[in-house]
Parts: structure tokens; sequence; C-alpha cells
């Protein structure tokens, strides 16, 4: 089943057409990894592909939903080293990497055709 945090969320919302529509399922426990389509109004100032605060959007939701569904971020660093295509899926991966009390350290990449395009490290407050 997917998770989702609420159905008009921008990222993972089934029902915000606007947004991404992210679909992530539960691969291990504090693991997923999902998909996006990158559409036409997802793009940024390098025409045909997507603005990188999309790619940002993508991999702090896909960490955020590893660490819990009520879980925040607080701190991220992204790194872009590669264009999401319109017209292409955008593959996300994120686990979570250490726990202390209410803080979470979580990872994720995003892949477009089995390269990765970009990466994420961030902290999550529960």
């Amino acid at each position: 089943m997917p998770l989702v945090h609420h159905e008009l969320c921008f990222a993972c919302g089934r029902t915000n057409l606007f947004g991404l529509l992210l679909e992530v399922e539960e691969t291990a426990p504090g693991a997923l990894a999902g998909r996006c389509f990158i559409k036409q109004d997802h793009q940024g100032a390098d025409r045909g592909n997507a603005h990188e605060g999309i790619l940002g959007a993508a991999l702090i939701e896909a960490m955020a939903l590893a660490c819990g569904l009520e879980a925040r971020a607080v701190g991220v660093e992204l790194s872009i080293s590669g264009a999401a295509p319109v017209g292409t899926f955008l593959e996300v991966e994120a686990r979570v990497e250490r726990r202390d009390g209410s803080l979470a350290d979580a990872t994720a990449t995003a892949s477009v055709n089995q390269r990765v395009v970009a990466t994420a490290r961030g902290r999550f407050r529960s």
C-alpha cells in the first residue's frame, strides 16, 4: 500500500493534480522505493527538464516518509548531478540511516533510466 501524508500533499498526495503524485512503498523497515512522472508543469529554466526543486521535493518527501508519517525535515543537503527530462519517471529510494530519540537521519537517491540524477541527506524530527 502506498504511503501518503494526505491526499492533497504536493509530493505524495493522490488528488493534487499539480503535485508530483509520488508513489512509494516500504521495501524494508525504514526503507522505501517508488517513483513519480516528470510532467510538463515540472519544468524549470532548463527547458525540457524538471526544475531542481522538483528533484529536491521528491527526495525530501521520500526521506520523510521513510522516517515516519509524522516526520518533518529540520535540515537537508541536496546534490544535483543530472537532469530529469519531462516525460520520464523519476525513481526514488530512501532509507533511515540512524535514529536518536525523536530525530532520524536519512539518505535518498533519485534516478532516471537507472542513472542517478540527485542525492540527498537529511535530519528529520518526529
